[in-house]
């Protein structure tokens, strides 16, 4: 596809999109003031965020209705415009990261966790443990927020590393590789998810593309710079997860099997990228088969079977009683507040620059521009990356700036550009990032060994990521 010309399209369809959906409100500026509106109003968010510490919610909250205002919205027409973007991100996103948070907590407490990673070292010998570590980091992100997965993986890397006598670097690394690529690349993670909303992609095509993309980031990105890093950092193993009791090691009588565990894990993925086959081979087809794959794919049921089938399958292989289970479920939702806060609020700014016509001219100004559209996808997120130190917010903030851009773009075309932001939100973790002071702190390096490790990582599959969506724009 000609991107140039499918921006100009779009930029004249998302015109009138807005034209039409947001004539009640939309303001009579000029495209300097929106523009100003809008470079003043993200400023706001990063300074609130970085250096007045606010919450992202908050900061993002207090942006939105600034942009609106500055742009020319009256002051209530803004608030409505932010709560309108904010109920429908959650009515698409918050069901889906509920069911991600209950999945991931049951997959922890039933030992089925453990079971995937005593399962595959165990079949591992020393020289091939990084890839396994690497495939570990990978299966543990594909259902679990990076926060949960960071948590649940560091004991392992911790007991790995004084098993097999390896350095800590060389075992770390390429696992919080596959954690990461998985979080910023992979929906149903929070980032890609709101990208997908956002922009209007096809599920399953991103995650298919998703999956395509990861696998070669994470073996750059994690066995293969690990070799580079273990020589730049030499640090001792913790004296963490010393006795049977810190380690966890006999935390369950029984366990799920490993083939149970990983069933669970693939189910939503399979049933997705089914229904996208499906619909790729008979667009618009009636046949039985058909709807089924259609309803059995839909993102909130696939991922709502995955909750039940751990809430049967995990808690009988893992021995927990039903009180056991309603606790598990329970106490998955309250550390996801937060995010869910986030995705909303970011989807509420996304609505108010749509709202203003923002978007439009972005896209206007972009269509006239020879840079590549994913070039600049991924360049945005990374900028607000850096200055906020959140994947999240990099990501949700960048996918409404360019939703007018992606507005009639092929759908592979639209997957691509939301792995470009998923990437570019990876781009430079440094001090404002929570992730670089959990990494530093568990692994008790320095601040400058974490930038030698943790950073340069990051910065690795953010770049490597781009390439690989790049090149795929090139091939299909």
């Amino acid at each position: 596809m000609n991107l140039a010309l499918a921006v100009q399209t779009a930029t004249q369809s998302a015109a009138q999109l807005v034209v039409h959906a947001a004539d009640p409100i939309k303001p009579a500026s000029s495209d300097a003031q929106l523009i100003i509106a809008a470079v003043v109003g993200i400023a706001v968010i990063i300074t609130l965020i970085t250096w007045l510490r606010v919450h992202p919610f908050l900061a993002l909250a207090i942006g939105a209705v600034g942009v609106g205002v500055g742009a020319g919205l009256a002051p209530s027409a803004a608030v409505t415009s932010f709560s309108t973007g904010f109920g429908a991100t959650m009515a698409s996103v918050g069901i889906l990261v509920g069911f991600g948070a209950m999945f991931g907590k049951l997959l922890a407490d039933s030992g089925g966790a453990d079971r995937i990673v005593d399962s595959l070292v165990s079949r591992s010998t020393t020289r091939t443990l990084p890839w396994v570590m690497a495939l570990i980091g990978g299966l543990i992100g594909l259902p679990m927020f990076f926060e949960v997965g960071l948590v649940l993986l560091i004991p392992v890397i911790i007991l790995v590393a004084r098993r097999s006598g390896l350095s800590l670097i060389r075992i770390a690394i390429p696992a919080l590789a596959g954690l990461s690529v998985m979080h910023g690349l992979v929906p149903p993670h929070p980032g890609p998810l709101v990208a997908v909303t956002t922009l209007g992609a096809n599920l399953g095509l991103t995650l298919a593309i998703g999956v395509l993309i990861a696998i070669p980031t994470v073996i750059i990105a994690g066995p293969v710079f690990s070799k580079f890093a273990a020589r730049w950092v030499d640090v001792p193993v913790p004296a963490l997860f010393l006795t049977t009791a810190d380690t966890g090691e006999v935390t369950h009588t029984k366990r799920p099997s490993f083939f149970v565990t990983l069933c669970g894990i693939l189910l939503p993925v399979v049933l997705m990228l089914a229904r996208s086959i499906a619909d790729a081979l008979a667009p618009g087809s009636t046949a039985p088969l058909n709807a089924a794959l259609d309803f059995l794919g839909t993102p909130m049921i696939a991922l709502g079977l995955a909750v039940i089938y751990a809430m049967i399958f995990f808690a009988r292989g893992g021995g927990m009683t039903r009180a056991a289970v309603s606790t598990s479920l329970s106490n998955s939702l309250p550390p996801i507040a937060g995010i869910l806060l986030i995705v909303g609020a970011g989807g509420g700014f996304k609505q108010v620059l749509i709202d203003t016509g923002i978007g439009t001219v972005i896209a206007n100004a972009v269509a006239g521009s020879s840079v590549s559209i994913l070039l600049l996808a991924w360049f945005v997120a990374a900028l607000i990356r850096v200055a906020t130190g959140s994947a999240t917010v990099a990501t949700v903030t960048a996918a409404g700036i360019l939703a007018p851009v992606a507005a009639t773009l092929g759908a592979t075309d639209v997957s691509l550009m939301v792995l470009a932001i998923g990437a570019g939100s990876l781009f430079l973790s440094h001090v404002n990032d929570a992730g670089f002071w959990l990494v530093k702190e568990y692994l008790g390096t320095t601040v400058g060994q974490t930038l030698k490790t943790w950073t340069i990582m990051e910065c690795l599959i953010s770049v490597t990521g781009l390439a690989g969506v790049l090149l795929l724009n090139i091939v299909i």
